[in-house]
């Protein structure tokens, strides 16, 4: 197999970054710092992973964003990373240190993944951890038991078993409220420490987009967003848009030790 330059698949995000950069400066605020609203963020809507759109590209979750009208969803999409060997940690609400309201702490870029609140996100993410891939020597290998490759040829894939899903949908940490009851472990307490890169511009944009479709807000898709996940940032039609369905009823899992996460670094499971 002929192996390429690894930032060279980064070039077509320099392209689409150029246009993002004409988004205004007001449309990277919620990404950049948290707000606190006293309305608790609603369930996660269940939806599929939609197709890999090209090989080097990260599933980021979506999640609900706040507006002045209220709750908005911001649907989940591929994107490619700031460089090689940076992983996404999911930002995530949380029940206020003082009890009162809810709290965003924006999601970011690192050499590991962090805490995000033990939010079951999906895709990867399902409270602690990450499950979707690592990076080795600029290369991303991609989980098959977690992604959906549609068509796309993908050079480094191996297979992992990931934690059982619970089916619960909470949105938003703190168990005084009704939230999720975690706190960030050993690896997420230092990931913290690390050196962090912002959501990049076209992440942004996407969200600041999200926010214009009719279809977005709570208000209006009662927790079943039609628009829920997308092949591209800031594309919300055509091919591969994903909509929100129900959740099915299923009965309890019985009990199964989850593994352990594969760390954030070099190194991994067998390449197949």
């Amino acid at each position: 197999m002929t192996r390429t330059n690894p930032i060279s698949r980064f070039a077509p995000f320099l392209l689409l970054l150029a246009f993002a950069l004409a988004a205004p400066m007001n449309a990277r605020a919620q990404m950049a710092a948290g707000i606190e609203v006293n309305i608790a963020p609603p369930p996660l809507p269940v939806y599929a992973e939609p197709p890999l759109p090209a090989d080097g590209y990260i599933f980021t979750p979506g999640y609900w964003a706040w507006a002045p009208t209220g709750y908005y969803w911001v649907p989940g999409t591929w994107v490619l990373p700031p460089a090689p060997g940076l992983y996404w940690t999911p930002g995530y609400w949380a029940v206020a240190p003082d009890g009162n309201g809810y709290v965003w702490y924006a999601g970011y870029w690192g050499p590991s993944v962090g805490f995000y609140g033990g939010v079951d996100y999906g895709f990867g993410y399902y409270g602690s951890g990450y499950y979707g891939g690592y990076w080795d020597s600029g290369f991303f290998f991609y989980n098959s038991e977690v992604h959906n490759f549609g068509r796309t040829h993908v050079d480094h894939v191996y297979g992992r078993d990931v934690p059982r899903v619970s089916g619960q949908r909470v949105s938003f940490s703190g168990a005084a409220r009704g939230g999720v009851d975690a706190r960030p472990n050993e690896d997420e307490t230092h990931a913290a420490s690390e050196p962090h890169t912002p959501p990049h511009d076209l992440q942004v944009q996407h969200e600041t987009q999200a926010g214009n479709l009719h279809s977005a807000p709570l208000a209006v898709n009662h927790g079943y967003p039609p628009v829920a996940a997308t092949p591209h940032p800031a594309t919300f039609t055509g091919h591969g848009i994903v909509s929100a369905r129900p959740p099915a009823p299923h009965p309890a899992p019985a009990p199964h030790p989850a593994p352990a996460p594969h760390p954030a670094g070099p190194g991994g499971p067998e390449h197949h």
